[in-house]
């Protein structure tokens, strides 16, 4: 039998053309409901009624909200994942931010599910595997964002995820075992050059979440009985910043703290405050160096505040 690729082509996009407006409904709906990662349950729900609405059978729950469907074509084949993120970012200010939770959908991840739904769409059309071979695997994968790093250590602690970020945790639960390959796409910025383009590589990370501990006393009245656990932490992030003549171009390393706690009332001395940071580089080498210098100078902020 010879595959007539441009006839199953025309089947799928013309389906799902038909149900465009849908699809830009669900990736309206969970733009209006952002959730950080591993916090997905609205996204997760969204996506399991639209497997649910399409008579796809579905598994839930991997990697706390994960979900993963497949449509197979009854023919030996190669195994291609098409997946999708739950997750958002936490962007204070976003036209579509949560009011409570600071959460926004400023990556495009809302426009990531429907494109992914919207390839379930096209092959569930009569016909449309008849002449394919193999399975389409859907994967709507949970936390892509490295943020709220101080949390997911937490759940880690707990023993309900053991790696930070959503892919990973599907590797390690075996769910890319049978996956010959995998595909996503992404939103980007507009082009007059293009319609799609590939993407390039990326950066290596270590996280890290720091905490600095001090001695609360009265700011007014008696600071000098306290410990001040945020001036550690600006003496830390100003060695850190005094490393950056260090780093070679090439290795691209990018180190970009933030404190998320800095203290619980002006007028008491700040006895604990917490920092995230990643520190990126162009090769494990190269940001495993980089990372070592920052130890460095979180140990420095600490030990000059005995903090």
């Amino acid at each position: 039998m010879i595959l007539d690729l441009e006839r199953i082509k025309s089947l799928v996009c013309d389906e799902i053309e038909k149900n465009g407006d849908k699809l830009i409904s669900v990736a309206k709906e969970i733009l209006q409901n952002p959730e950080p990662g591993f916090k997905e349950f609205k996204t997760a729900e969204i996506v399991s009624r639209e497997f649910e609405s399409l008579q796809m059978s579905y598994e839930t729950g991997i990697a706390i909200t994960g979900l993963k469907s497949s449509l197979d074509t009854g023919t030996p084949g190669p195994n291609i994942a098409v997946i999708g993120e739950l997750d958002s970012l936490k962007v204070l200010g976003h036209p579509y931010e949560d009011k409570e939770t600071t959460a926004a959908h400023a990556c495009g991840h809302h426009c990531q599910i429907a494109m992914m739904l919207g390839v379930a769409v096209g092959l569930k059309t009569p016909g449309a595997l008849d002449e394919l071979a193999g399975k389409i695997t859907f994967m709507a994968v949970p936390a892509e964002e490295y943020i709220e790093v101080e949390y997911r250590d937490g759940l880690r602690r707990n023993g309900e995820i053991e790696f930070l970020g959503g892919k990973p945790e599907f590797v390690r639960l075996g769910h890319f075992d049978d996956v010959d390959m995998a595909m996503m796409t992404h939103t980007s910025v507009p082009s007059d050059d293009c319609k799609i383009s590939f993407g390039g590589t990326n950066n290596g990370l270590v996280a890290k979440s720091i905490k600095f501990s001090g001695v609360a006393s009265h700011a007014g009245g008696a600071p000098h009985m306290g410990v001040n656990a945020l001036n550690a932490a600006m003496v830390a992030m100003s060695a850190i910043h005094a490393q950056r003549e260090t780093y070679r171009d090439q290795d691209t390393i990018r180190i970009h703290p933030i404190i998320t706690k800095g203290g619980v009332a002006v007028s008491s001395v700040p006895d604990d405050v917490r920092m995230e940071t990643y520190v990126r580089g162009a090769s494990i080498e190269a940001f495993l160096s980089a990372s070592e210098k920052v130890d460095r100078a979180l140990r420095a902020g600490a030990m000059g505040k005995s903090a």
